[in-house]
């Protein structure tokens, strides 16, 4: 299917994303959002005043987050716009950019902001009162590392659904590092061809510092002598630290528009960048990488459409296996996919990650002359979400 929404050419951003305890570290997540949408918003020419809508994603709480996208947009210059926030991990960035079509598809909107933002540095200590604890105490909970060490639906670790997959698939540790250096080259291409100038301004500056980023921060550049030096994370398992990303920080926005209002907004009447399908999908408890294959099938299916029509893909992979396993199940090369970037390399913080894949995969796209491309990721508690969407007058 075709959806009414579509998203004007160049009315998307990203910022760099910085490894965790980097120069993002203390910033909070949703007032640096705002100063970035605010920012981006003026250097496009933007007004304030074409927007009538607004989705937030976020992850990890920030002090006051509970008020959450009104509180953003008027930090943002936005105050006449409300809007939900909504929270679904790694697969919030693709869960707002539907959230954020449904409202233009009911004709509750014209154009819409959806921008998701996540600081996984420093993340906060929460404490649960219970009257009734012994001696009166209650519980408490470290957001982000508590909820990477421990699923409580299986009370297992993040890893685990990974080595899980591995076991199940037969998928070594050689093969996922030879997965990691394919991906680090690809990343390496964009950043030698200004690819991340396309969406990105480089080089950012920082609130409250004096010195900007040229660019992510805290990528690694792995060999093979390197990998291959790595144990295994779990004692008698195949993924090392290597093989999987890194917690990061960030943020990243999608303007949505009707047809009409995108190609006024669009950076170039011609292209038009439609939404063809979204699909959600839930693998078997403790198998995570595996879900982003039903996912991604849904997509295609709404689109109407199959593997073998797509010019790119793209995945959140938090681990190699990831993309081993949605290569193996389509037939894809694995060249084929996540050209430019993907979350293995430049980090994962987690809301504003599958917002960025997204932008990428649109510029990539526009690279090749236009054609279909998809975007799928999992996220905890085993779910995963995918989007099709088609890029054409190019």
């Amino acid at each position: 299917m075709t959806y009414k929404a579509e998203i004007p050419y160049g009315c998307y951003w990203s910022t760099p994303f910085a490894r965790w305890q980097g120069a993002f570290a203390n910033l909070h997540s949703l007032e640096f959002a705002a100063q970035v949408v605010r920012k981006e918003l003026a250097r496009r020419d933007l007004p304030a005043k074409i927007f009538d809508h607004g989705v937030l994603g976020l992850s990890v709480p920030q002090k006051y987050s509970f008020y959450g996208l009104p509180w953003l947009a008027g930090l943002a210059g936005l105050g006449h716009i409300g809007g939900p926030t909504l929270m679904q991990a790694c697969a919030t960035g693709v869960r707002v950019l539907l959230a954020g079509a449904q409202e233009i598809e009911c004709g509750m909107s014209n154009v819409t902001l959806a921008v998701t933002c996540d600081r996984t540095s420093n993340g906060p200590h929460l404490y649960y009162p219970n009257p009734r604890g012994p001696g009166g105490t209650g519980t408490h909970e470290d957001w982000v590392m508590d909820n990477f060490g421990c699923d409580p639906l299986g009370q297992h670790a993040m890893i685990t659904t990974a080595e899980n997959v591995a076991a199940k698939h037969r998928i070594g540790t050689v093969e996922q590092h030879e997965v990691v250096l394919m991906r680090e080259r690809q990343y390496r291409e964009a950043v030698d061809t200004g690819f991340h100038k396309r969406f990105m301004p480089l080089p950012f500056e920082v609130p409250y510092s004096k010195t900007p980023m040229p660019g992510d921060e805290g990528i690694r550049a792995s060999t093979a002598e390197g990998l291959a030096k790595l144990k295994p994370v779990v004692e008698g398992g195949t993924v090392t630290y290597g093989a999987q990303t890194f917690p990061a920080d960030g943020n990243a926005a999608i303007v949505l528009a009707t047809a009409e209002r995108a190609k006024e907004l669009s950076r170039d009447s011609k292209i038009r960048i439609k939404l063809q399908g979204f699909g959600q999908a839930r693998a078997a408890l403790a198998y995570m990488p595996e879900a982003p294959v039903p996912a991604a099938s849904r997509a295609l299916a709404q689109a109407g459409i199959s593997v073998k029509d797509l010019k790119a893909i793209k995945t959140h992979n938090p681990f190699a296996v990831n993309d081993l396993v949605f290569a193996r199940a389509n037939g894809v090369p694995l060249e084929r996919m996540n050209n430019y970037g993907c979350s293995l390399v430049w980090g994962h913080p987690q809301a504003p990650m599958g917002t960025r894949a997204v932008i990428e995969l649109i510029e990539e796209l526009v690279l090749r002359g236009g054609g279909y491309g998809l975007f799928t990721g999992c996220a905890a508690g085993d779910t995963a979400m995918a989007v099709v969407l088609e890029v054409s007058g190019k």
